[in-house]
């Protein structure tokens, strides 16, 4: 399926419009749900995905379909990228990608802080298959060029990381990685592609989860790898469709009917969280506030480099924390005292330094532990700011800071 619309269209007239055609039978404008999981086909079909190619029709839903391939399509346009595979969640578009890239024998750069199963796979996971994992603060760029050897293939990387939003320089690393031999993968859940699109800037792949901003009303699970076409075909064969980690056609209606207002809400969410990081950074018992949108985060001129939207994520630290986040989970109103983010509802919660530590991060060297401390401390809440008017988030907090 083409794109109804220019590729030079813009960004909204996409987010509308691409992958998206009205019905031929009934001329429904709204996308229909295909939900069969088969398709009646002809006697030449093959039963393998070795034989799929462009021409091929659908066959069964765990190969393809025509719900999920119109959220694709839309995808890519808005990523600018050539193709798009979709998933059932984020962490199945990276478990596709990293066992689609490495194999026995080879070596990954992967960001010391980033998204916790992501991070957990990193340090478990894939070392116990043979492949060998250096983790290094992606925001160095002499820390990536230094972890490179000969058997590199893969440096992974999240700009802005989670939970620190501590920013990578995408272009730089692009630098590094195809120097020596090894291809670059962002995860951009964080900025999406209103703020940064990683392809541009010379990375070789993008992941999403579509759970968060993109789908954006905190309904539906998905995950999605971009590329280049040829990359991803081969991808989709060997590791998206032979796992199983494929996307509901219902969820990929869903995420798609969310994608229809996903650069107003972009917007939205950066204007209420410049003001929020305004206001907690002003408050006399927060010790400090990351935004890559206040000059006062440390890579403040790199993200009005990079980052056209500084996204709706702001993280903030107070002394005791885990006192606050238990007055915030009893008495917050608005705000939901809830793991997750990007959708249109505000969500809180407190990261303890000494659990994720424990469990999700693997910080090997003093300036890596040095690096986490001076943005994390013992702890940190991060602050999913949504849609809410903002005065209204602002006294939901000043209720629980105030007390």
């Amino acid at each position: 399926m083409s794109h109804p619309t220019a590729p030079s269209a813009g960004l909204q007239t996409l987010a509308i419009h691409a992958g998206e055609t009205p019905d031929p039978a009934t001329g429904a404008s709204a996308p229909n749900i295909v939900m069969s999981t088969t398709f009646v086909t002809g006697a030449d079909a093959g039963f393998s995905v070795e034989d799929m190619d462009d021409e091929t029709k659908w066959i069964y839903t765990r190969w393809g379909n025509p719900t999920v391939h119109q959220l694709e399509v839309k995808l890519a346009a808005l990523e600018g990228a050539e193709a798009a595979v979709a998933f059932g969640s984020g962490m199945a578009a990276v478990s596709s990608l990293f066992m689609h890239l490495l194999k026995a024998g080879d070596h990954a750069v992967v960001s010391d802080v980033t998204y916790a199963a992501a991070s957990e796979m990193a340090r478990e996971i894939l070392p116990s298959l043979g492949i060998e994992i250096t983790r290094v603060d992606t925001s160095d760029l002499a820390q990536v060029a230094a972890a490179m050897r000969p058997n590199t293939r893969l440096v992974y990387a999240e700009t802005p990381c989670n939970p620190l939003l501590r920013l990578t320089d995408i272009a730089a690393v692009a630098d590094i990685a195809h120097a020596g031999g090894a291809r670059l993968a962002v995860d951009s859940t964080f900025a999406t592609p209103l703020a940064t699109r990683p392809l541009a800037l010379g990375a070789d792949f993008v992941v999403h989860s579509l759970t968060k901003y993109l789908g954006g009303h905190g309904d539906a699970l998905g995950g999605a790898v971009l590329g280049g076409a040829e990359a991803l075909a081969a991808l989709r064969q060997r590791t998206a469709i032979r796992f199983g980690g494929v996307l509901s056609p219902f969820n990929a209606w869903l995420i798609q009917r969310g994608l229809a207002t996903f650069p107003l809400r972009m917007r939205a969410h950066a204007e209420n969280a410049l003001a929020l990081a305004k206001y907690l950074e002003s408050h006399p018992r927060v010790e400090r506030v990351i935004y890559p949108g206040l000059p006062s985060h440390p890579q403040y001129e790199l993200a009005q480099r990079q980052m056209r939207n500084a996204s709706g994520m702001v993280t903030f630290r107070v002394a005791d924390g885990a006192a606050l986040a238990r007055r915030c989970a009893e008495q917050l109103r608005v705000i939901h005292y809830a793991v997750s983010l990007g959708h249109h509802r505000s969500l809180l919660f407190y990261l303890a330094s000494e659990d994720l530590l424990r469990t999700s991060f693997q910080l090997d060297t003093p300036a890596q532990r040095a690096s986490w401390d001076a943005y994390a401390g013992d702890g940190i809440f991060r602050f999913s700011v949504g849609l809410e008017d903002p005065e209204d988030l602002i006294a939901d907090l000043s209720r629980v800071l105030d007390a």
